[in-house]
């Protein structure tokens, strides 16, 4: 079938991975209220786009962090890629490469840091770090990211325990091996599980933070923020940026949908770092309300694997350009020739015409 948008992927997904991979691609905490409310939140905002711009030229590019991105959408960190495709990590860095965008590696990757560089050598590339019970073990993973041209470490810090997910019972098939893990091959897919689940510290406080920028020269952004009290604290931990996300939805359930509390985030922040976010983006016009609403850069999670399991990184580069080309569209259309054009006012709730005609 013609694969036209994200979602025509996710449906080829579906219908093509194992259910056992399909289940843990796609599961989120129960009862899932978070998970469909990601995506639900995007249809809920209305754009006011304005006419007679100049739009004949339209220049997607940003910078992150002081990085350059070719278009504001960038891949986020999920794990296990070889459950979609043989080439795992490899191929969704190639693809992220070509296209001059930002690829976040997770940690719990089945390709390497080491593999994933070597792949994509020029691409722009981040690691998602957790910080672990076993410090040392964590000080050696920044030590390789950094070896590696790693350009910036995201640490995740809304997992002090793993939430209630479905789709989580034995995933793994065997040989299903962790990348950046001292794993040996003899060891089960079921033990590396288990293993991670006890490197997994809920005593963590923003001292550690301090501690995380006191052992590595890389920019640190805190992944996981989802309060304007948070995001002042991360501030004054001077963090390089927040990154707004409830982890797909697959940690607490019955939080707001990450558009829904990135507006405080960013006033919160009020300009002193930049600000990310993922969750629930599936079209060109949920970038650009991202953007009005003050994110320097959106991420794509699952729409990535859906790319992953359909060709590998033709699979994935495609996903990224239909992305592209929707935001970019959206831009003209909007009135927008640069990404400084896309302003606040471009993005309203669907309640305010409802009250204007009270």
């Amino acid at each position: 079938m013609a694969l036209v948008c994200a979602t025509d992927y996710e449906a080829h997904a579906k219908l093509h991975l194992s259910k056992k991979t399909w289940d843990f691609y796609s599961a989120g905490a129960r009862p899932k209220q978070t998970l469909r409310e990601n995506c639900a939140a995007y249809e809920r905002l209305r754009l006011r786009p304005r006419v007679l711009r100049d739009v004949s030229h339209v220049d997607t590019e940003v910078t992150v962090l002081g990085q350059r991105m070719a278009f504001p959408i960038g891949v986020s960190p999920t794990a296990y890629h070889g459950l979609a495709h043989p080439d795992r990590e490899v191929a969704t860095a190639k693809a992220a490469c070509s296209l001059k965008t930002c690829m976040t590696l997770s940690l719990c990757s089945n390709a390497s840091m080491e593999d994933v560089a070597a792949a994509a050598p020029d691409g722009l590339r981040w690691l998602q770090l957790y910080i672990l019970s076993d410090r040392e073990l964590t000080r050696r993973m920044v030590r390789r990211a950094e070896a590696a041209g790693f350009r910036a470490l995201a640490v995740t810090v809304d997992q002090p325990v793993i939430g209630k997910r479905g789709g989580m019972d034995n995933f793994l098939p065997p040989g299903m091996g962790l990348g950046n893990f001292p794993y040996g091959d003899d060891v089960s897919s079921t033990e590396q599980m288990r293993r991670q689940i006890s490197l997994v510290d809920g005593s963590l406080t923003w001292k550690d933070i301090d501690w995380l920028r006191s052992v590595t020269r890389l920019p640190v952004i805190v992944k996981g923020i989802y309060t304007a009290e948070d995001a002042r604290e991360a501030v004054r931990h001077g963090v390089a940026a927040v990154w707004v996300s409830n982890h797909g939805a697959r940690q607490l359930d019955g939080v707001p949908a990450t558009i829904e509390v990135l507006p405080e985030v960013v006033a919160a922040v009020d300009g002193k770092v930049e600000v990310f976010v993922d969750g629930g983006i599936r079209y060109g016009t949920d970038v650009l309300k991202a953007l009005a609403l003050g994110a320097r850069a959106v991420f794509l999670g699952r729409p990535v694997l859906w790319g992953l399991a359909h060709s590998g990184e033709e699979g994935v580069r495609n996903v990224l350009e239909i992305l592209r080309n929707e935001f970019r569209s959206a831009m003209a259309l909007a009135g927008c020739s640069r990404i400084s054009d896309i302003e606040k006012s471009l993005v309203v709730h669907e309640r305010h015409f409802r009250q204007a005609h009270l």
